[in-house]
């Protein structure tokens, strides 16, 4: 299905998606400073797993998939899976408007080469102009006017994929104040690609980096719910995120995971975290939908995704019941009050398909739902709990205290 723009106007869609309804004076400051700070591109990369996605959603050929598009890096690999059709959905019209450049790049570079240097290198002096040869004549309006206008520092967005696209947005801004704070301790956060084994992975990680989180300035800092904006982290998921702990120790812990637990040869999300980009090298591990093998594939079934700047309650409430049967939520859940909450479950169990499945994840470990969805919509659904516990392990992205999966009975 091709990619269109959506006109409907939504001036407040993220500020009605953030804002805590009940919240305090302080608190709505603070929501409504997030929601001004996620209006803008957040991710270039999108930092959850799709290799575990696609084992705990088993995707099949008749799947109709619903997600939330953040980059679209998971919407696009999920096309490996075969399934029937992806529509990928976002309040924030800069993500809505990357999925698009990604789709069209797919259907109309030439090669994979080219199509690498655009989005694996992303800093190609030539990508300007391949943008404007090939990739912007097949682009929507809104998603051409978006790369074409010019940022806070006077340069056209699409200048990002000359510059770097994943040392853009709040997110790659984050990381690299992170390396900056780094280095002002002394510690090259680079060092953790450069070793050979998870043995040296871990000696690097103990020595250099785990040390700057006893730091007085830095638990101070990661205390203020502000200070974690650049992780898409608003100030309603601060609390679920700390727990009982301190913020720097939380964080410590997830750093841990994505440095030691993981070879960093096959796990991407270290080497966007420690190196601020995908690695060079021609073996680099890569989303599946970078990945040269998957690229014809890619191609063969690019149409069946679509990418709509849209509330993903209000698109569930559009389809037919039963139409849809594997959802992908992302963290959202962690924003939601409990009526939001209750909202969604009954638009995703409506539209729900005998046998779908819903996999989202938590800042904490547990799941939210218990105990806040009523229990008529709840009890429709069984939770994995094995499962969910397994994936939660092997996410590679590591920031997250829970994935979790519930199927449809009946």
């Amino acid at each position: 299905m091709a990619t269109r723009p959506d006109t409907t106007k939504k001036p407040r869609i993220i500020d009605d998606a953030v804002v805590r309804k009940e919240g305090k004076r302080g608190e709505k400051l603070l929501d409504k400073a997030f929601a001004t700070a996620f209006k803008g591109l957040v991710y270039a990369q999108i930092w959850e797993d799709p290799v575990i996605d696609m084992e705990g959603l088993e995707i099949r050929p008749d799947s109709r998939v619903m997600c939330i598009a953040s980059g679209s890096c998971n919407a696009l690999s999920y096309l490996i899976a075969d399934p029937a059709e992806v529509t990928a959905v976002d309040l924030n019209r800069a993500h809505v408007a990357l999925g698009r450049l990604k789709i069209a790049a797919v259907k109309h570079l030439d090669n994979y080469e080219r199509f690498r240097r655009f989005f694996v290198h992303s800093d190609h002096k030539e990508n300007k102009e391949v943008y404007k040869r090939e990739i912007a004549p097949h682009l929507d309006v809104e998603s051409r006017k978006y790369w074409e206008k010019r940022d806070f520092t006077g340069r056209r967005r699409i200048t990002y994929f000359t510059r770097g696209i994943y040392k853009q947005g709040l997110l790659g801004n984050f990381i690299g104040i992170a390396h900056l704070f780094a280095r002002l301790y002394k510690v090259d956060l680079s060092r953790v690609l450069a070793a050979k084994n998870l043995e040296e992975q871990r000696a690097v990680f103990e020595k250099e980096v785990a040390p700057v989180f006893d730091r007085k300035f830095i638990r101070w800092l990661t205390d203020q719910p502000a200070s974690l904006f650049g992780l898409g982290i608003p100030p309603a998921q601060f609390d679920a995120l700390a727990g009982n702990e301190k913020m720097a120790e939380v964080l410590r812990k997830r750093l841990e995971k994505l440095a030691c637990d993981f070879e960093v040869s096959d796990n991407y999300f270290a080497w966007q975290a420690f190196g601020r980009g995908y690695s060079r090298n021609e073996d680099a591990p890569l989303p599946p939908y970078l990945q040269r093998g998957n690229w014809d594939v890619l191609r063969e079934r690019i149409d069946r995704l679509e990418v709509r700047n849209a509330n993903m309650v209000h698109f569930m409430g559009e389809r037919e019941a039963g139409t849809l049967d594997r959802f992908v939520l992302l963290d959202a859940q962690d924003w939601m009050d409990d009526d939001q909450l209750n909202g969604l479950w009954e638009q995703i169990t409506r539209s729900a398909a005998p046998g779908a499945r819903v996999l989202f994840r938590t800042a904490a470990e547990p799941s939210l739902l218990p105990g806040r969805v009523r229990p008529e919509i709840l009890d429709r659904w069984t939770y994995h709990e094995e499962l969910s516990r397994d994936l939660t392990q092997r996410d590679r992205s590591s920031i997250y205290g829970g994935v979790h999966l519930y199927e449809l009975a009946g």
